[in-house]
């Protein structure tokens, strides 16, 4: 199997400025072009796992990210971003290329992918037991991802859960992990393994760098999981850990306010949508240590809360 990693940094560079880098990501294949050397650093260092398909087949997502021309390609240069020949965004700074690929591909699912019932939260596995983490910005939920993925979890996804509307299981899109502002310095005391992409800042976000998800992780992009727990994580400075179930009620409609696509789905998203309440627990988790938090999920992991 050909993968990123098994290209030259000449013949991946190639490939992105010439016909495009068919990029295999979960159940999506994305047809990336560039010629912005950030960018090709990243696609790199984060995707060196990830399988090349063949130029010429069956493309889910065309993406175009482009330096500026005539005088912006030399002062203050700024990369911009086309889908399928449309411009929905405004150019970035040339610095900010990478991370507007993630941005861009997280867009291309969340509005597109409606095959799935998709949630915004990052999901685990491990034993068998798959653990949805909805969550708003700041909540510390891919901090916690992070920490995760070096206690033996198995990534299906940090920004987005996706649901089989036919049998309600889910399915891994398997992507690097964002970290953003001091949960980039948390993550390298917490994981001296970890292999992090360079921190961009300044970005809309803040300072951004990715976290290159386990190579186990990708390579079992095809299993699916079924769902056990939904946890709504947040961190709170010097807080007692602290897990209280959530009504069934209420974990259907914080879940709801947290798809992309609920509404879109229409009767098709609600009954996706309760038939995965009805095969979770749910719970509220405030935490603040780290490794109280991997201690109490591999319980949860084995025994159940």
């Amino acid at each position: 199997m050909l993968t990123v990693g098994s290209l030259s940094r000449a013949d991946l560079a190639a490939r992105l400025s010439g016909d495009g880098l068919v990029l295999r990501t979960g159940p999506f294949t994305n047809r990336i072009r560039s010629d912005v050397a950030p960018l090709i650093d990243g696609v790199a260092l984060m995707y060196a796992d990830y399988p090349v398909e063949p130029v010429g087949g069956f493309v889910d997502f065309h993406l175009e990210l482009r330096r500026s021309g005539g005088l912006r390609r030399w002062y203050r240069s700024q990369v911009h971003f086309a889908y399928d020949s449309t411009t929905p965004f405004q150019p970035l700074p040339l610095g900010q290329a990478y991370p507007m690929l993630e941005w861009t591909m997280n867009w291309c699912v969340s509005h597109r992918a409606h095959g799935y019932l998709i949630i915004h939260a990052a999901v685990l596995e491990k034993h068998g037991r798959a653990i949805i983490l909805p969550a708003p910005p700041g909540s510390g939920k891919s901090t916690l991802t992070a920490a995760l993925l070096g206690h033996g979890w198995r990534l299906l996804s940090d920004e987005m859960t996706l649901v089989h509307l036919d049998d309600g299981v889910l399915v891994p899109l398997p992507r690097p992990v964002s970290l953003k502002n001091t949960s980039i310095d948390i993550i390298r005391a917490f994981r001296p393994d970890a292999v992090l992409s360079r921190p961009v800042e300044e970005t809309t976000k803040g300072t951004i760098a990715h976290l290159r998800a386990p190579a186990e992780s990708i390579a079992r992009a095809c299993e699916p999981a079924r769902p056990a727990c939904i946890v709504f994580p947040r961190w709170e400075a010097g807080a007692a850990i602290e897990l209280d179930p959530l009504p069934k009620a209420r974990a259907f409609m914080q879940v709801a306010d947290n798809c992309f696509n609920y509404q879109v789905l229409g009767a098709r998203g609600f009954t996706a949508l309760g038939r995965l309440i009805d095969a979770s627990d749910a719970y509220t988790f405030r935490y603040s240590s780290l490794p109280e938090a991997m201690a109490l999920f591999e319980r949860m992991a084995l025994e159940g809360a």
